[in-house]
């Protein structure tokens, strides 16, 4: 005669239990064995420096250039090419981390701007970017 075979509806969790005690005890074993990391906070009295107003180069939709140094606090001045690049030159040799930016009238056409990003980068500007405003509201 066979005895039929009773289903089990419960859950062994002896095994489970013993495994996590392992993991317990290896963990408390080794955390005072590791080294932590330490971190070199600036201090309080530290003097901090305002970044750099970047230099603005405007380029209209006629192809007219304007250089503005915000910095300076200079009206925008309108320049060739080659002045362009003289003056951006000159700047960025007394102040290396002087940052340089590119805005352009809505309706001027994209390679020109790239035209003078790629102006700028090959005659040894850097830090150039692009500028870019906010919609209005």
């Amino acid at each position: 005669m066979r005895r039929a075979r009773k289903t089990i509806n419960q859950i062994n969790v002896v095994p489970y239990i013993d495994v996590m005690l392992v993991l317990l005890v290896i963990f408390m074993v080794t955390a005072p064995l590791v080294n932590p990391g330490e971190i070199e906070l600036p201090s309080v009295g530290s003097k901090l420096t305002a970044p750099a107003q970047p230099l603005e180069v405007t380029l209209r939709t006629d192809g007219t250039l304007l250089l503005a140094d915000r910095q300076a606090g200079a009206a925008p001045a309108r320049v060739t090419r080659d002045e362009l690049v003289a003056r951006i030159r000159e700047k960025q040799a007394r102040a290396p981390d002087q940052p340089v930016v590119i805005a352009a009238d809505r309706s001027t056409r994209y390679e020109e701007v790239l035209g003078i990003l790629d102006l700028l980068q090959r005659n040894g500007a850097h830090k150039v970017g692009l500028l870019a405003r906010p919609p209005q509201t």
